[in-house]
C-alpha cells in the first residue's frame, strides 16, 4: 500500500549530513578534510567516514591525499538539467546593476533557507558583498520574504512559528503578495537595505532577484529600485514561461 505524503518536510540526519558535506566541499576551493567536516557538523569522524567514502565511490566527491573536493558526478547531474534560471536571469541582473550600481543577487530556496547562487557586486567602494552558497534565514531577507509571501500557507506558517510579531509579519507578507515586491529596511544588517521580487515558472516561485546596498544610498530611491526589480523579475518569469 502506498504511503501518503502528508505534513511538512522534516530534516533527516543522514541526508542533512550528506548535503552539508557536499556544500562544504563546494564552497572550499582547495577542498576540505575530514577533521574540518567533523568540526562543522559537530559529529565524530568515524560517523562521517563512511558517508564521505560513499560519496567518493559514487563520484560526488573526489579525494586527493585526504582532501575532498566536488566530484564529476555533480557536474554530470547539473548538465542533465534544463536551462537554469540563472541563465535566464543574468541579463536582467546586468541591467539592474548598470542602472543602480548596487549589488544584485539571484536567490533560490534551499530547504528552509535562502541561498544566493549568483551576484553582481557594486563597483562603489562601500557596498554590500553577498555571500554565495551560504544558507540564510527566509525572514527578514527581501528574497526570503518573497518565498514566504508566495509559498503555500503550510510552508509559510511553518516558518513563522518561532518569529516574534507574527501578526505583523503576516500582514507584511500579504502586502508583498499583493504588490509583487519585498523590502528589507535594515532588518538583517542595520546599514544595509534591499529589495526583492519573485521569479515564477509554471506558477511557482523558483527564485528571486534582489538589489541591496547601503541604506544611506538606497533609502531615497527604494521606490524606484522596487519598481525596476519587480519589472526585471517579471521579464525573467515571462522568459521562463515562453521557453
Amino acid at each position: 500500500m502506498p504511503v501518503a505524503e502528508t505534513g511538512a518536510a522534516k530534516a533527516h540526519r543522514t541526508v542533512s549530513r550528506i548535503t552539508t558535506i557536499l556544500e562544504l566541499a563546494a564552497t572550499h576551493r582547495n577542498g576540505v578534510r575530514l577533521a574540518s567536516l567533523a568540526a562543522e557538523l559537530d559529529a565524530p569522524r568515524s560517523s562521517l567516514h563512511g558517508l564521505v567514502k560513499g560519496l567518493v565511490a559514487t563520484g560526488y566527491l573526489r579525494e586527493d591525499d585526504g582532501t575532498y573536493t566536488i566530484g564529476p558526478a555533480v557536474g554530470a547531474l547539473l548538465a542533465a538539467a534544463p536551462p537554469t534560471v540563472a541563465e535566464a536571469a543574468r541579463p536582467a541582473m546586468e541591467r539592474l546593476h548598470e542602472r543602480f550600481n548596487e549589488t544584485v543577487m539571484l536567490a533560490t530556496l534551499v530547504g528552509g533557507s535562502v541561498v544566493y547562487t549568483d551576484t553582481l557586486e557594486s563597483t562603489q567602494p562601500i557596498r554590500y558583498s553577498a555571500p554565495l552558497s551560504t544558507r540564510r534565514p527566509l525572514h527578514p531577507t527581501s528574497s526570503g520574504k518573497c518565498f514566504l509571501a508566495f509559498g503555500s500557507e503550510r510552508f509559510r506558517e511553518s516558518h513563522l512559528t518561532d518569529l516574534p510579531r507574527r501578526e505583523e509579519v503576516r500582514r507584511e507578507l500579504a502586502q508583498i503578495a499583493e504588490e509583487g515586491v519585498a523590502i528589507n529596511r535594515g532588518e538583517t544588517l542595520p546599514d544595509i537595505s534591499g529589495v526583492g521580487a519573485p521569479i515564477f515558472d509554471s506558477g511557482r516561485v523558483v527564485a528571486a532577484i534582489a538589489v541591496a546596498g547601503p541604506t544611506t544610498r538606497v533609502a531615497d530611491i527604494v521606490t524606484e529600485i522596487a519598481e525596476a526589480t519587480r519589472t526585471a523579475a517579471r521579464d525573467v518569469s515571462h522568459h521562463l514561461t515562453d521557453r
